[in-house]
């Protein structure tokens, strides 16, 4: 299949209600609305494919960028690949839920994260925080150093509340899954959130969000998830 041939299928699976809903979470023209459990069919058909990942994602279509993500292959992607597309990602479900995603399938993944949160950029900052959230939540422990895993819960604790809207999420979104998916630091992740307490984060056109890490991770707690890790970062 070629890039034209996905777009008119992309296309042909796009809803005016999935479309404005992406909208409204800062999407923008050009757009299908596809719902991405749609785009599974396809994915069979095609598999991994890194040069048609690299078309579509040039297109600046956020369904055709998203299923980018899904057909990429993360081990044949640079950290120039990765700094190309963060820079096109120009809202958070392309940062965060694309490049993250697929940043965390490499072995440059914390590598290439350390740099986007030390950036000072919202949307690099996020897609870091975030690519640990998805390596925290899916890789054994024993890959990431502890005293780094604590430092940044100090980081998080010390500029959440004077970062940008966006990074608040993800630094927020950081703490919870220490607490429950990386259990050497299940104790000072839960003394983090206390000491965080809640976040807001504020939206364009909607009220403020409060966030608060405390209540989710005890959550998962009462579910008995603590340990959790997911078998796969991508759909």
């Amino acid at each position: 299949m070629n890039v034209e041939t996905v777009m008119q299928e992309l296309e042909a699976l796009g809803k005016e209600r999935t479309k404005k809903i992406y909208a409204s979470n800062g999407a923008h023209e050009p757009l299908f609305g596809v719902a991405t459990g749609e785009m599974k069919p396809i994915f069979k058909r095609i598999k991994i494919n890194q040069p048609l990942a690299e078309q579509l994602y040039a297109t600046g279509n956020y369904d055709a960028m998203y299923f980018a993500g899904i057909i990429a292959d993360p081990k044949a992607m640079t950290e120039a690949d990765f700094e190309r597309w963060i820079d096109a990602a120009y809202f958070y479900m392309l940062s965060d839920y694309v490049v993250a995603v697929t940043l965390s399938e490499t072995d440059i993944a914390q590598e290439v994260a350390d740099k986007w949160i030390a950036s000072g950029e919202e949307l690099r900052m996020s897609a870091g925080w975030s690519c640990y959230c998805w390596l925290l939540g899916s890789r054994p422990n024993g890959e990431f150093a502890e005293s780094k895993m604590a430092n940044m819960l100090e980081l998080v604790e010390n500029t959440i509340h004077d970062s940008p809207e966006r990074t608040k999420s993800a630094m927020n979104n950081f703490i919870y899954t220490v607490g429950v998916s990386y259990l050497p630091l299940h104790d000072k992740a839960v003394e983090t959130a206390k000491a965080v307490g809640p976040v807001e984060v504020k939206r364009d056109k909607a009220k403020s969000k409060f966030l608060l890490a405390s209540e989710n991770i005890q959550k998962a707690v009462d579910r008995g998830q603590l340990g959790f890790k997911r078998k796969h970062v991508r759909c």
